[in-house]
């Protein structure tokens, strides 16, 4: 679905606790800031010590203050989600969000050529550890009034084609978890949507296309509102979509 992305009230997200994974990346840490001015209390979880570490200041510098929570999606289990949910629940008492945006990608490679060790990583990380860090946090997110589960998604028809690899096809199934999920809890207080946002100057992109030869692209902070927008009582209005906002 396309829709103009809009801006959200200021104060959208005001006493609630939202998780963004991948907050060191591009449109993470564009997202969380804008959490965090829309009055959340942002989680911020990554691998990047250095760069969360530098969110966390820059965040703290001008809205509520961030939790810090360092980890690594491609070796974190079942347990360490179920103990990051613990944590939560343990020190802040709730949680209202989960925005995903972490995301691995090593550049174009044509299946055949794949390694299987990169293979099975792109598809941990891009979809088995999403699903395993929602599974985790479902319980705290039931009991919010309002709670909101957000999944970034590529341009499925763009990484359907040749040399996607691994990054490709978890793509495809990420969608898919989107609509079973938003089945699953349709009647829950429980919100499920995904985010696709428009082609952006990150290093993931950076992967697969020359700098200087995209025009295309945009700064991820084009987006940031988007995401403010579904973590908020707004995002009712995208219940089990796939938001495709023009900046």
């Amino acid at each position: 679905m396309t829709a103009d992305a809009g801006k959200p009230a200021a104060n959208a997200l005001d006493g609630r606790v939202v998780l963004v994974s991948g907050a060191a990346g591009g449109l993470g840490s564009v997202a969380a800031t804008a959490c965090a001015r829309a009055g959340a209390t942002v989680v911020l979880l990554g691998r990047k010590l250095p760069k969360l570490n530098r969110l966390y200041d820059a965040i703290a510098a001008e809205g509520p203050e961030p939790l810090l929570y360092p980890l690594d999606l491609e070796g974190a289990t079942p347990d360490d989600y179920a103990e990051l949910a613990k944590r939560l629940e343990a020190e802040l008492g709730r949680l209202d969000g989960v925005l995903h945006c972490a995301a691995n990608f090593r550049g174009l490679t044509p299946l055949l050529q794949s390694d299987p060790a990169a293979f099975a990583r792109a598809i941990h990380v891009n979809l088995t550890a999403p699903w395993w860090l929602s599974q985790a946090c479902l319980p705290l997110l039931a009991k919010a009034d309002d709670a909101a589960l957000v999944f970034v998604l590529d341009d499925r028809e763009r990484v359907g084609k040749a040399n996607w690899g691994g990054y490709g096809i978890a793509q495809h199934g990420l969608e898919s978890l989107v609509a079973m999920l938003h089945a699953e809890l349709a009647n829950t207080r429980v919100r499920v949507a995904g985010l696709q946002p428009g082609p952006m100057r990150t290093a993931l992109r950076a992967m697969a296309y020359v700098e200087e030869d995209d025009r295309t692209a945009r700064a991820p902070e084009a987006y940031a509102q988007a995401c403010v927008t579904l973590l908020s009582a707004a995002g009712a209005d995208h219940r089990g979509q796939v938001w495709a906002p023009r900046p």
